[in-house]
């Protein structure tokens, strides 16, 4: 078995398909889901959140995540802040809250929290708390092509107008880059159906294609 740390995460775009079956059940390094999983895995290490509207669903029970360890973002952060009961039902499930937002995602940290979308976060996550020689990517389609699906909408309502579409892509695919930068020592590979990224990627990433 390899000695290579290695965290896999498990994003939400069509391509996550690309996971193998293998992986998806048993693998050598962590799992990170970002919200809800688009299939079935197991052993996984967290599931990240990031959004009000998740941790709404969550307390509606419209979405049940009781299986998952959580980490959770900004926003989530101060759900639990303002809704004690919340934070007292699910403090189990809380592996940590991860409230580091690069300054290269808005100079304003409101602003900044929002621009730092789940995969982001999973992915920043993944580097500065696991420290791992290997990232592996699956799902991350918004890097590559005009294609905003996630499994998440399917479980919550999202803007996905071509207008938004187009202003959000615009955000968040340079913050792609600097997290690529900002870890320069770790190797990212991202799996898709193509190499023609609409960011640059800089020599620590790797495009896996069919």
């Amino acid at each position: 078995m390899s000695d290579k740390k290695i965290v896999h995460i498990l994003g939400n775009g069509d391509m996550c398909q690309m996971m193998p079956e293998s992986i998806r059940y048993k693998r050598n390094g962590k799992l990170i889901i970002c919200n809800a999983p688009p299939f079935e895995v197991d052993n996984v290490y967290c599931s990240v959140m990031v959004d009000f509207k998740m941790m709404m669903a969550l307390q509606e029970r419209s979405v049940i995540l009781d299986k998952y360890s959580w980490v959770l973002g900004n926003r989530p952060k101060l759900w639990c802040e303002k809704y004690s009961s919340f934070y007292l039902r699910y403090a189990g499930n809380i592996r940590e809250f991860y409230t580091d937002v690069p300054k290269y995602c808005g100079p304003e940290i409101n602003q900044a929290a929002t621009n730092f979308n789940c995969g982001h976060m999973a992915t920043h996550y993944s580097a500065r708390r696991h420290n791992p020689d290997e990232i592996h990517m699956y799902g991350f389609d918004s890097i590559f092509d005009h294609n905003m699906r996630s499994y998440t909408d399917v479980v919550l309502s999202s803007d996905r107008s071509d207008i938004n579409n187009y202003r959000l892509l615009d955000v968040w695919r340079p913050i792609w880059t600097n997290i690529f930068n900002e870890f320069p020592d770790i190797k990212f590979f991202i799996y898709h159906k193509h190499k023609n990224s609409k960011t640059p990627l800089p020599p620590n990433v790797e495009v896996v294609c069919p």
